[in-house]
């Protein structure tokens, strides 16, 4: 019996075209938590990426990690573009996902 798992590849940003990161997850709730609240040291806590602004949802891990590759091979005006062609405000995606947990 297969399960069905469900595999995301997002964008965060810093601020509205500001220093961006791509990567992959299976829980995109929990990772942009941990990028919020800075959890793992790395980039995006160095350069305070934390802002949700594209993300798209795979059933296929290899077809998501293929196109995590991909996107950061991308020139930067291509991920601009990408962006806002959903989201040309640059809004946090998950502004809502967390209620009070992270207004400390």
């Amino acid at each position: 019996m297969k399960t069905n798992h469900q595999y995301f590849v997002y964008l965060l940003a810093s601020k509205i075209r500001g220093t961006l990161y791509i990567g992959v997850t299976n829980d995109l709730q929990r990772r942009v938590y941990e990028h919020k609240k800075a959890i793992i040291k790395g980039f995006t806590q160095k350069y305070g990426v934390n802002r949700l602004v594209y993300f798209e949802a795979f059933q296929d891990v290899k077809e998501a990690i293929e196109r995590e590759k991909n996107l950061k091979k991308w020139k930067r005006a291509w991920k601009i573009k990408l962006i806002e062609t959903d989201n040309s405000n640059w809004v946090d995606l998950s502004v809502d996902w967390y209620d009070d947990v992270l207004r400390d």
